[in-house]
């Protein structure tokens, strides 16, 4: 099987993909490995699209393959792609499992909590092909639409003060990262680049943003800038998908090696007087994507989503949806635990203040938001390891010739 190298993805089909797990698996993963863009025109949106069957092309072998799609449609919402069947589901005893979310239309993802842990933001396609921002009460059912923009709004996270929300958007043209209170209100555009800004994290001071910014010739960086100052921005590395630690200027992003089977692993970079040094590699795997980090309320433990091939093995190249569960890990590397059962599609997790991982998942049919006790992580996982490394029964089939995460 051909190694999958630089495919290149319909820039309206980036806009579908570009929250969640499979944004960087299926866009962001796999889509660079070269340093060449991923969106090679401006993006802008789409609306009233009803073209959802538009099917995987594979390459031929003597070319580099590519991701067929005329329409935003070409990859789904969340699952991969329309050729996928649905994932099987085992019921299981897992008495620390709650689901938070809920519709039997669109998808539900991107949570982000309050640091009360009394209420979520989230991104949602429940009313419209395009997303937006919703806010909720964690244990209620009724929902709040923040935004009705027709563009696409999603990754939306608190302040630490709880007062306002960044996302990223296309509105302006491009992906930005963009600011408003908790009513909706007020939107203030806080990057203005030619290039593609995503997935905001505050600092614990609230004072400033780091994020993802893609060049349009070049690979995925990242950024720090201050919300009342956005010229006084800084590079500090490169990296997707940074989270800042609630405890200090310490910023965990995943990224991938340049050699090797090329998986995304997680890494930490500490700022000093906001500079940053030497980055520090927290979690790697031969076997699988170590994706989308998250803080623990303490600033002690990461959780990350682990993506690998589906469980038939099918090849990549055929665009079958890939396995992919929550593990959290301490800051050090040590004491790497499963928390989700792996019969279903689990990503993007988020801590809450009382210490449960909520993360976007399948289990129940569309993609909605659940949560777990990392504490009950026996519960949830039979015979889950509390050592460095997962079970070798739990891991992912090998395959070491596809790069499913190259960010260069």
């Amino acid at each position: 099987m051909k190694k999958l190298t630089q495919p290149m993805i319909a820039p309206q089909a980036l806009l579908q993909n570009i929250r969640g797990l499979f944004v960087m698996v299926f866009a962001f993963g796999l889509a660079v490995s070269s340093g060449c863009s991923l969106l090679q025109e401006q993006t802008r949106p789409v609306q009233n699209d009803n073209s959802q069957d538009t099917p995987f092309v594979p390459a031929d072998v003597d070319r580099e393959p590519m991701l067929a799609s005329s329409t935003p449609h070409g990859l789904s919402e969340f699952s991969a792609t329309p050729l996928q069947e649905d994932v099987p589901f085992e019921p299981r005893t897992i008495r620390s499992l709650r689901q938070h979310s809920f519709t039997t239309e669109g998808s539900d993802s991107d949570a982000s909590i309050s640091s009360g842990g009394n209420t979520m933001v989230f991104a949602s396609t429940r009313h419209n092909t395009a997303p937006d921002i919703y806010t909720k009460s964690v244990d209620g059912v009724a929902v709040t639409q923040l935004t009705a923009d027709p563009a696409w709004d999603v990754q939306p996270t608190y302040s630490p003060d709880g007062s306002h929300i960044a996302f990223s958007s296309n509105r302006s043209g491009n992906w930005d990262i963009w600011v408003i209170d908790l009513k909706g209100r007020t939107p203030i555009q806080i990057t203005d680049e030619p290039g593609d800004e995503v997935h905001p994290s505050w600092s614990p001071d609230g004072k400033r943003l780091v994020y993802s910014r893609l060049p349009q010739r070049g690979q995925w960086e990242l950024w720090v800038t201050e919300t009342d100052n956005a010229a006084a921005r800084r590079f500090i590395g490169y990296g997707l998908f940074p989270t800042w630690s609630p405890t200090g200027d310490t910023i965990a992003f995943q990224r991938a090696r340049s050699r090797g089977s090329q998986w995304f692993s997680i890494w930490t970079v500490q700022l000093e007087g906001g500079e940053p040094g030497y980055p520090t590699e927290v979690a790697a795997s031969t076997e699988a994507a170590l994706i989308t980090p998250a803080w623990s309320p303490d600033g002690t433990r990461l959780a990350f989503a682990s993506v690998g091939p589906n469980m038939s093995g099918a090849e990549v190249s055929s665009m079958a949806a890939p396995q992919s569960d929550i593990f959290v890990v301490n800051v050090d590397g040590q004491n790497k635990q499963k928390l989700t059962d792996g019969y279903s599609a689990n990503f993007a997790p988020v801590w809450s203040s009382d210490g449960r991982v909520y993360f976007s998942t399948t289990r129940g049919g569309p993609e909605t938001i659940w949560s777990v006790n990392p504490d009950d992580a026996a519960l949830n996982y039979p015979n889950s390891g509390s050592t460095a490394d997962a079970p070798a029964e739990q891991d992912p089939p090998e395959i070491s010739d596809v790069g499913l995460a190259k960010d260069v």
